[in-house]
């Protein structure tokens, strides 16, 4: 709802959705509709610092599906310095609060980073030539379309406190919109692989 008007005043977002609803209706489920799911329920099951430290793990898988996929970003060592010191700062902060977990979970989580790791390559071979914001609003859009059945099913019995609104507010705002079109231009420029630090 944010950003929808945006990509519609840039005008042609029909045509684009046309011409690229392949890759945008892959990309929407491989990175947001599927692991939307994935991650909420396993989070049910496992504490958001063991989710965390698996998340972690985005762009060392990132790196090898690039290479998998002919898309190989170079890794000199300054790079793979920065890699290793990102994921001890990970293990520092979430290693202390490491709780719960079945097979079930980790698979979620499993799949969730494979999601991650696999949508920027996506975005980068497919769409780097459409705007970000006409590559996310449809995406969005429809990740919105699909899980509104089941938001009307729990819909709560009582209004939510207006902290509670704030916080939905703050993430549907900063952590989703501005996040996913800053996330779609580091893709296009510092590449698929690289850009995944940002999860």
């Amino acid at each position: 709802m944010l950003l929808l008007p945006f990509a519609i005043r840039q005008g042609g977002l029909p045509g684009i959705v046309r011409t690229h609803w392949r890759p945008m209706l892959a990309f929407g489920c491989i990175e947001i509709i599927g692991p939307w799911w994935t991650l909420t329920d396993a989070e049910r099951h496992l504490s958001s610092s063991t989710a965390g430290l698996l998340i972690a793990g985005v762009p060392i898988v990132g790196v090898a599906l690039a290479r998998f996929f002919g898309e190989a970003e170079r890794l000199g060592m300054r790079r793979m310095a920065g890699l290793a010191l990102g994921l001890a700062g990970v293990g520092v902060l979430t290693v202390p609060h490491l709780t719960g977990g079945d097979a079930k979970s980790l698979a979620e989580i499993l799949g969730t980073v494979v999601g991650y790791a696999t949508a920027p390559l996506i975005a980068a071979r497919h769409l780097k030539n459409v705007p970000a914001l006409q590559r996310i609003a449809p995406c969005l859009a429809l990740a919105a379309l699909v899980y509104a059945p089941a938001a009307a099913m729990t819909w709560p019995s009582a209004m939510p406190s207006p902290s509670v609104l704030a916080a939905l507010a703050a993430l549907g705002a900063v952590c989703t919109a501005i996040a996913f079109v800053a996330f779609l231009e580091l893709i296009k420029e510092a590449g698929p692989a690289r850009a995944t630090v940002f999860t």
